[in-house]
């Protein structure tokens, strides 16, 4: 295949927070070809991918593009060079339609005033229809699923004529059934002639995509593979520079006693209609029970009754023997009830506050880091460094920013603030969102040793795998009910999918829990 890009020694250095990104990164690709580029947060692809498109500019280095050497400064150099960029958070006008969002800058006029509103609307039609893009032209952006509001940007590129598409972290925000839909249009795009360059942190997703895989560490290419020579297990190792371990660790300790007893709860959602529609199953200590489910079956809001953000409509809740239906969020929290959040930036983390004190946003009035309403320096400073140290979070000093840090190191802070005090039940809601490979592995080895230490662990995934390689047994939810209980080492995964989807299977592989 023909070189359509060619990046050569391209390096940039921020004085700001005094980092190399990247360092004389080389890469290249050709027409038609999908190349993945993968590493660990920090690793320099977003900062690669910015200097492509215009958004940073490189210290040194050249981009050549169809064998002539090219300056991009500025997005419209990059759009006027054929590259388009689909961004993790997409830059759509929420109140603007399908079309109005696609052709915004480039609407067709008549009488050279007026935009042609018809012409727009066939326009679009006419792309959405070549690409395999369907879409209704005239809906509003605010009306869309997040998978839609995707293709939208993916046709907003593709109508300002881009050869190379840039897709930065893609599938972070799609459901298991919208990744799959994106995959399949990707390899469309790439048999009709486009190029992809593709971000991402989940190495099954570039096994079942990629042509070409390039792995960044710290700013530089540390190897570039043809997808049919290499292997999970290979690319993880290249992403952080040693073994990464992906097998079960199976749990040496006897399952304790029961901690938590869900009893047949309703949960509304934020409008006033059932999200959990009658929903039981127990924890036991020194045991991992996993929720699986595709996202938007009820898994946010039935934890949310959990930890005591919402209120329980009918049901019961026991921990530990006690009905817990009245305690609020402090009580549950003093009884021994941890929380670790979906989103870690919008509710597990102050962005605005320093890392010392959002490892006491929980306790900042106990007697241990206040005395008569003023907050104890010392004791914070010391507890965030035992903090720091113990769960490695690198970059980190107590006065510093939680915003400097990377995702990884943001989860760290939160997984060190819910879980330093040995909590009896930990709540891990997608607790590995975003991360990459190494924090994945982190997250997972510190969740098992607080299994293995006595605590109760809810797992709450949308990450199939991750459900089945951590917990003892699995809850999966569907449509707000739970559609069976197993255990993930005596069915198969198709089963488990079965059962997201609402279908039944063999009663014989179901867990009744007494």
């Amino acid at each position: 295949m023909k070189k359509i890009l060619e990046v050569k020694n391209l390096s940039k250095y921020f004085e700001t927070t005094n980092v190399k990104a990247n360092s004389d990164v080389n890469l290249t690709l050709s027409r038609g070809e999908i190349h993945a580029i993968i590493g660990e947060n920090g690793a320099g692809k977003t900062t690669l991918m910015n200097m492509l498109y215009g958004l940073v500019s490189p210290d040194s280095g050249t981009i050549i593009i169809n064998d002539n050497e090219v300056q991009i400064t500025h997005p419209n150099d990059a759009i006027k060079l054929g590259i388009g960029m689909v961004h993790q958070h997409f830059k759509l006008v929420p109140s603007y339609s399908v079309a109005e969002n696609i052709s915004l800058g480039m609407e067709p006029v008549k009488n050279k005033f007026f935009i042609d509103k018809n012409l727009e609307i066939q326009n679009i039609k006419n792309l959405s229809e070549s690409m395999g893009l369907e879409i209704q032209p005239e809906s509003l952006i605010k009306n869309l699923s997040v998978g839609m509001q995707q293709r939208v940007e993916i046709l907003k590129v593709l109508y300002r004529n881009a050869e190379i598409l840039i897709f930065d972290e893609p599938t972070a925000v799609l459901t298991p059934q919208e990744v799959k839909e994106l995959l399949n249009v990707l390899k469309n795009l790439s048999e009709k002639g486009k190029t992809i360059l593709f971000i991402t942190h989940k190495l099954g997703e570039v096994m079942q995509l990629a042509d070409t895989v390039t792995v960044m560490r710290l700013g530089k290419v540390v190897g570039t593979r043809s997808i049919n020579n290499t292997n999970t297990k290979e690319l993880a190792s290249m992403m952080v520079g040693r073994d990464i371990e992906f097998s079960r660790k199976l749990n040496p300790n006897e399952t304790g006693e029961e901690i938590l007893d869900v009893k047949n709860i309703m949960v509304l959602n934020e409008v006033g209609v059932p999200a959990v529609k009658g929903v039981s199953f127990k924890v036991n200590k020194n045991q991992i029970v996993g929720i699986a489910g595709v996202s938007g079956n009820g898994q946010t809001e039935l934890v949310e009754a959990i930890v005591g953000m919402k209120n329980i409509e009918f049901g019961e809740l026991i921990f530990e023997g006690k009905n817990i239906n009245k305690s609020n969020v402090g009580k549950r929290r003093d009884l021994g009830i941890s929380h670790i959040p979906e989103d870690r930036i919008q509710t597990g983390l102050n962005m605005q506050a320093n890392i010392e004190d959002n490892l006491i946003l929980s306790q900042y009035s106990s007697d241990q880091f206040s005395r008569f309403g003023i907050l104890l320096k010392s004791e914070m400073q010391k507890f965030s460094r035992e903090v720091i140290q113990k769960f490695s979070v690198a970059s980190a000093s107590p006065g510093g920013g939680v915003s400097m840090l990377s995702g990884g190191n943001m989860q760290k802070v939160v997984l060190g603030r819910e879980l330093f005090g040995n909590p009896k039940l930990i709540i891990a809601n997608q607790p590995t969102r975003g991360l990459d490979v190494g924090s994945i592995e982190f997250v997972h080895e510190t969740l098992l040793s607080y299994r293995d230490a006595g605590s109760g662990i809810l797992l709450v995934s949308v990450e199939l795998e991750e459900i089945i390689n951590l917990s003892d047994i699995v809850v999966v939810m569907f449509d707000g009910l739970v559609s069976g209980i197993v255990n993930p080492d005596n069915v198969s995964i198709e089963e488990i999918g079965l059962l997201m989807a609402g279908e039944k299977i063999n009663p014989e592989n179901l867990i009744k829990q007494g």
